[in-house]
């Protein structure tokens, strides 16, 4: 079975995307499941490395990078928020939207969060 998970929210501020980064590891742990992520909007964010947050809190950084699966960003998303392919988490990409139409043609299902 492959999973697409979209993500539109920033990684901070609500649970949206820390809670979809949860759900997409534990499914990509499932035998038999692929599991793809694509961030759009504020939620590239999630994908950019050196994040510094308080003892005890989800770095979404780590957990982007724990996903398990592949992981792409909207590059026009990026470039609107100042965000480069070389500030990402080791497995995290640059994208567009055709590639998501794609992942989104192939997928048994799609997850937005």
């Amino acid at each position: 079975m492959n999973t697409l998970f979209i993500l539109n929210d920033a990684p901070y501020g609500t649970e949206r995307s820390y809670n979809a980064l949860r759900l997409a590891r534990a499914v990509g742990k499932i035998e038999g499941e692929t599991v793809r992520v694509f961030l759009l909007g504020d939620a590239v964010a999630c994908a950019k490395g050196g994040q510094k947050v308080p003892d005890g809190y989800y770095n979404a950084g780590e957990m982007v990078r724990m996903v398990g699966g592949e992981v792409r960003l909207c590059g026009t998303c990026m470039d609107a928020r100042g965000v480069s392919e070389d500030q990402l988490v080791e497995g995290a990409r640059r994208s567009t939207l055709k590639e998501l139409a794609e992942w989104t043609a192939a997928a048994d299902k799609v997850l937005v969060f």
